[in-house]
């Protein structure tokens, strides 16, 4: 029974819950303020806006692919709910009405998000352009439209029936987290409990291999990225509720820490592997991170070497597990080999 129990023991889920404690321990310790509970909640209002971007980015790298899209997607959404929403205030709606015009600005940054997300991922399954190609080109098309909608300006004037959500707690925890907690269950469940799950891990692990076996591997790119597409909205609606403002170049460094929080969290850049746990507890520490950065008041500047650092630092290790991984396989099956021999 003990042994059984070590074995079931997930070495990159202890290997991430290590360094998320060593992490939060190490902030603890340079600022006494870090574990606070008014700081803890500032982290919980900023923590779903990297979470959600993140979750969108592991689906894709799931399959192999990459969306460097996901935060031009949710801006536009944003924008294109702002204006919704800024066009019933404006005009004095109230009650139903303005209810309705809410209603109407969340249905349409979902519906952007279903719709690059199914450009990108048709682009990718049919055209067969590179991911990384085709979600840069994507990400241009849509900064580029969010500009020429705003001028460069930031949009506001969401009703406060709408933003005063992105404010307010429920059970002392933000409305926003909530959010993200329920969009993390809902992928541990699409990963694990569906067709889908399987599939995006089969195609990401040998594509060649699970297009021969039957499998719609087109249909599996396109559901991928349309989650992503939907999730980034989600993400652009949720950042809208809380600042009341929407602009085409908001969070723009948040790709690159999607990605990293997604490699961090043992989603294998290549495909075929993620673990949402994992990502979790990847999202947690570079929360941490970053508060503790900005509780230090260090300069953006350094946190975004930071971030590159640990990205290069993460794959390095991947790539290092890898290799020890795969000697100690052929290691094995050579000794397997010579003692059926003898």
């Amino acid at each position: 029974m003990k042994k059984t129990a070590v074995r079931s023991f997930d070495p990159d889920v202890a290997k991430m819950l290590a360094i998320t404690i060593v992490i939060f321990v190490i902030m603890v310790v340079l600022n006494g303020n870090f574990a606070k509970s008014s700081n803890l909640t500032s982290m919980c209002y900023q923590l779903p806006e990297l979470g959600l971007y993140s979750l969108a980015m592991m689906m894709v790298m799931l399959t192999g692919g990459i969306d460097l899209s996901v935060v031009s997607i949710g801006n536009l959404s944003a924008i294109l709910a702002a204006k919704i929403m800024k066009y019933a205030t404006t005009n004095g709606f109230s009650g139903i009405k303005l209810f309705c015009f809410v209603i109407l600005g969340i249905i349409v940054a979902l519906c952007v998000g279903c719709f690059f997300g199914a450009i990108n991922g048709l682009v990718v399954s049919k055209i067969k352009i590179v991911p990384m190609l085709a979600t840069m080109a994507t990400s241009e098309i849509i900064e580029g439209i969010s500009i020429i909608l705003t001028q460069g300006h930031s949009v506001n004037g969401a009703p406060e029936q709408f933003t005063r959500y992105g404010a307010t707690t429920l059970a002392a925890i933000p409305y926003s987290m909530w959010i993200l907690i329920l969009v993390i269950m809902f992928t541990a469940f699409l990963l694990h409990r569906t067709r889908f799950g399987f599939e995006a891990k089969m195609v990401g692990s040998n594509p060649k291999a699970s297009h021969f076996t039957g499998m719609n591997t087109s249909q599996v790119y396109t559901k991928a990225y349309l989650y992503s597409g939907v999730v980034s909205s989600i993400c652009g609606i949720m950042i809208l509720m809380r600042t009341n403002a929407a602009k085409a170049d908001y969070a723009v460094t948040y790709v690159m820490q999607a990605i990293l929080c997604a490699v961090l969290g043992a989603t294998n850049p290549n495909g075929g592997h993620a673990k949402v746990t994992c990502m979790v507890l990847a999202l947690l520490s570079l929360q941490f991170l970053s508060s503790g950065f900005n509780m230090m008041h260090l300069s953006s500047y350094f946190k975004e070497f930071t971030w590159g650092l640990l990205l290069i630092a993460v794959l390095a290790l991947n790539f290092l597990t890898d290799y020890i991984r795969q000697k100690k396989g052929q290691h094995k099956a050579v000794q397997t080999t010579g003692s059926a021999a003898s």
